[in-house]
Parts: structure tokens; C-alpha cells; sequence
């Protein structure tokens, strides 16, 4: 098996290591963790997928999911969904 690694997403205002915040690098894709809840799964090949139940968890992991997919908002998340650019589906 290949290594899994595990790193703190940063704080986008100091650069410092966030408690709670993860990106996970596995062999087939990346995932972005918040707590112990997987929000989100961007694959080297395909389109980034969502957790159905909990992408719009709460503010932090909402601030750090914009982070980890680059879109800019909420806004913009819902719009690539309607445009089917990203898949909701259940990664927990």
C-alpha cells in the first residue's frame, strides 16, 4: 500500500497550522477533512465531489472547504453543482 499523508490546512491570515483542518494526499486523489468528517474529494482524475450531508456544515469548514476547492463562496460552490462541475455524494 502507498503512504497516506496528512497535512493542517493554514490559516489563510497567518500562514499558521489550523486545529481541525485536514488535507489528506492518498495515491488516487486528495481529501479535505474537517474534524472527524470528510467534506470533501478531489480526484486526480474526475470532478471534485462534496459530502451531500455536511459541505455546509458550519462557517469554519464552509471558510476552509473555499480554501481547499478555490472557489470564492457559497454561492459559486452551488452554482458549479447546478452545472454538475461538482458531485454531491456521501463520503462518511
Amino acid at each position: 500500500m502507498k503512504t497516506l499523508k496528512v497535512y493542517s490546512m493554514r490559516s489563510p491570515r497567518t500562514d499558521n497550522p489550523v486545529a481541525n483542518q485536514f488535507k489528506i494526499y492518498t495515491p488516487k486523489g486528495v481529501f479535505f477533512q474537517s474534524y472527524q468528517t470528510i467534506i470533501a474529494y478531489k480526484p486526480k482524475e474526475g470532478k471534485l465531489k462534496l459530502d451531500k450531508n455536511y459541505w455546509d456544515y458550519s462557517r469554519t469548514t464552509s471558510k476552509y472547504l473555499n480554501k481547499f476547492t478555490r472557489y470564492q463562496s457559497k454561492k459559486d460552490i452551488l452554482k458549479a453543482i447546478e452545472n454538475k462541475d461538482i458531485i454531491l455524494t456521501n463520503l462518511n
